[in-house]
């Protein structure tokens, strides 16, 4: 069965999506990895590669130390975010609607991508709030969280990171970028470099993109979410809008998964005692990012079906 997973990223190879992708699935109890296709037009996929995780980071680092918050009552859902973060220029956006992306922000910076990092701190800190309080996506949300996080940690977000995650949980190979020998993102652009605009600027400061890892830190990762206590009630509903858990996204009920833009996700089922990581440089060639999420969604259907 796991073959049919293999069988679709060898079509989703031939049909040009990607070149290649490193892989690992838990199943039976164990860890099976896998590499496939070629990260470059020369470099084949080999164990050990580090990527870019984009959006991924979002759960792998300021998500996870916010369920932690949460569930010590350090923070409380309902509770407003300006609260805890007296420079968010908004009394009405709840931690529960940023953690759920139901915030009701409108992601829009005017000139974003001439901003130093302090402006760019700043533009978020003031940014606009809608009365729209539906379900959309923005790494705004997480940006903000990380910002919280440094706050009430008195610390750098790299620094909260490797203290409250990936020390303890022995995840040596991941670390806010840019990382020299990574796998590069866009064609033509220097490899380890951060793909996306906005944690290119805040760089350690950013709580929604700019973490890079591997397949193996992502397994030590995921092996805490499979069997912590922390985890037991995860895939509970906490959005009155689409189903979500605390950032992650909640998939046919028993699954937690989160995407990245530049290709990754990752995957994890307690109760079925299951997991996937999938790491890909999608945008390296091009950038259909609507064709991408068709088929994104076919191969992890693939995945829960015959894992």
């Amino acid at each position: 069965m796991i073959q049919a997973i293999i069988d679709k990223i060898q079509e989703q190879i031939q049909e040009n999506l990607y070149l290649g992708a490193s892989l690992a699935l838990f199943s039976d109890g164990k860890w099976t990895e896998y590499t496939l296709g070629h990260v470059t037009e020369e470099e084949i996929t080999k164990p050990g590669l580090v990527y870019d995780l984009a959006s991924v980071s979002k759960v792998v680092g300021v998500g996870t130390v916010l369920i932690f918050l949460l569930q010590s009552g350090r923070l409380d859902l309902d509770k407003t975010f300006q609260s805890y973060y007296p420079a968010f220029q908004d009394e009405t956006v709840t931690i529960r609607d940023l953690v759920t992306h139901t915030s009701g922000i409108d992601p829009f910076i005017p000139n974003r991508d001439q901003l130093t990092q302090a402006e760019l701190k700043v533009a978020i800190e003031r940014i606009t709030v809608t009365d729209d309080k539906g379900f959309q996506y923005t790494d705004i949300n997480l940006i903000l969280l990380g910002f919280l996080v440094e706050y009430l940690f008195g610390k750098d977000l790299d620094q909260v990171l490797e203290e409250e995650i990936f020390q303890p949980w022995q995840m040596a190979e991941t670390s806010f970028g840019p990382v020299p020998g990574a796998v590069p993102t866009i064609k033509g652009i220097s490899d380890g470099q951060v793909h996306d605009p906005k944690a290119k600027v805040l760089g350690p400061h950013c709580g929604s993109a700019g973490l890079f890892s591997t397949i193996h830190d992502l397994e030590l990762f995921l092996t805490h979410y499979l069997t912590d206590a922390f985890t037991e009630n995860l895939t509970s509903n906490i959005s009155s809008s689409k189903p979500r858990s605390i950032v992650w996204n909640i998939d046919d009920e028993d699954w937690l998964d989160h995407t990245g833009y530049t290709g990754p996700f990752i995957m994890v089922n307690r109760k079925a005692q299951k997991a996937a990581i999938f790491l890909t440089n999608r945008t390296y060639l091009y950038d259909n990012r609507s064709l991408w999420i068709a088929k994104r969604r076919e191969l992890r259907d693939i995945i829960k079906k015959n894992l």
